[in-house]
């Protein structure tokens, strides 16, 4: 079975559609499958409900989506750096599911290992947990969570074999492997495609089963957020 598709156009051909659910990898800017989402952008599809741990920045990563008003809901843990992104939720403009960043990342890892739904006290006693079934286990109120499964995500990996077999390049590793494994069609885009057998099993991030399509982006922008202060007289 061949993976490896020609273009990001082209390896998101017949799988995305208007209304569906998503998931996109990365942190920041750091690991964001960047050709892939700007296909995303091209294909014109909309009011989609994407899940990722935030939604980029101003024209950049999952910032053009909202540019283009193709993103009707976020299921997000981080909404700074993103004026755009306030300004339409402040508006009424954009729907919001807030996760806490660590159940964020279960709910997709959950999704992944075929588990439903798992109990958590992150939230207890927060907006969070408003409408959730609540329990006590140990003398502790936990509140369930649902599992993410969505219908296609979207990926960043460094380099893969043929197979869809991944290696991560340090941080950029983040959310990438949970969003892959809970897609039910995963999209990887990487730098680098080797023949299959060229990893070292025991060195292999994550097995190609979890991957459906890859497509080469040799030389990605990855570009990185900086921090800027105000300068004020005297300091």
């Amino acid at each position: 079975m061949n993976k490896i598709y020609p273009s990001a156009a082209k390896a998101l051909e017949g799988i995305v559609k208007d209304g569906q659910l998503l998931a996109v990898g990365g942190f920041g800017l750091c690991g964001i499958p960047e050709a892939l989402i700007d296909a995303l952008r091209d294909s014109g599809v909309k009011d989609l409900v994407v899940i990722s741990n935030n939604a980029g920045v101003d024209g950049f990563g999952l910032g053009k989506l909202l540019e283009t008003r193709q993103i009707k809901k976020m299921i997000s843990s981080y909404v700074g750096e993103n004026k755009e992104f306030e300004r339409q939720y402040l508006a009424g403009e954009l729907q919001l599911e807030f996760t806490p960043q660590g159940t964020l990342a279960e709910k997709l890892r959950a999704g992944g290992a075929g588990i439903p739904a798992f109990y958590v006290r992150t939230g207890v006693g927060t907006l969070v947990a408003e409408g959730k079934e609540a329990r006590e286990f140990d003398g502790h109120t936990y509140i369930l969570e649902r599992a993410l499964v969505p219908e296609v995500s979207l990926v960043k990996a460094w380099k893969a074999d043929r197979s869809g077999n991944l290696l991560f390049r340090r941080t950029a590793r983040n959310f990438n492997p949970a969003v892959a494994m809970a897609g039910k069609i995963t999209v990887v885009e990487v730098e680098e495609i080797v023949e299959t057998g060229t990893f070292d099993p025991d060195a292999i991030h994550l097995p190609g089963i979890y991957v459906h399509r890859l497509v080469l982006n040799a030389n990605p922008e990855k570009r990185i957020e900086k921090r800027t202060i105000t300068e004020k007289a005297g300091v």
